[in-house]
């Protein structure tokens, strides 16, 4: 049975040919800037240490630059609703609101590609249709 919480750093250390190799967490790329870099880490420490592997990375940078500018985006629509009301614009509102609405859609896709939603990571049993039992009330034919 599974222990719960996550894995040690004894559950994450495979022996392999060359006696035992521990796996290690990946690194942001250099390509990602600071906040996006944060973002990383917070993701990829939430979850297994081999839970993405070196083909998922591209993916991950993308969703972390689209989790940093979805931030920018809600930030530049709360500023416009505290502003002064001679300087809002409802077309640059709707504007800013089409592009989280772009963004968060991205975010969706990105993380169940991901397996990193909420969906994708909660455990799904499989559920059967329940046999129909002879009630007392029903003849032979109705069953």
């Amino acid at each position: 049975m599974a222990k719960p919480g996550r894995p040690s750093t004894m559950d994450l250390t495979v022996i392999g040919p060359r006696g035992v190799e521990t796996i290690r967490r990946p690194e942001p790329p250099e390509e990602l800037n600071d906040e996006q870099s944060s973002e990383w880490r917070a993701i990829v420490n939430r979850l297994a240490a081999d839970w993405f592997p070196r083909e998922t990375h591209c993916l991950l940078v993308q969703l972390c630059r689209h989790i940093v500018e979805c931030r920018h985006i809600a930030a530049m629509i709360h500023e416009m609703k505290i502003g002064p009301a001679e300087s809002f614009r409802i077309g640059d509102y709707r504007a800013l609101l089409k592009m989280q609405a772009v963004e968060s859609s991205e975010i969706a896709s990105l993380t169940t590609k991901l397996r990193i939603s909420h969906q994708a990571t909660k455990r799904q049993e499989r559920t059967t249709k329940p046999t129909m039992h002879k009630r007392p009330w029903m003849t032979d034919d109705a069953v």
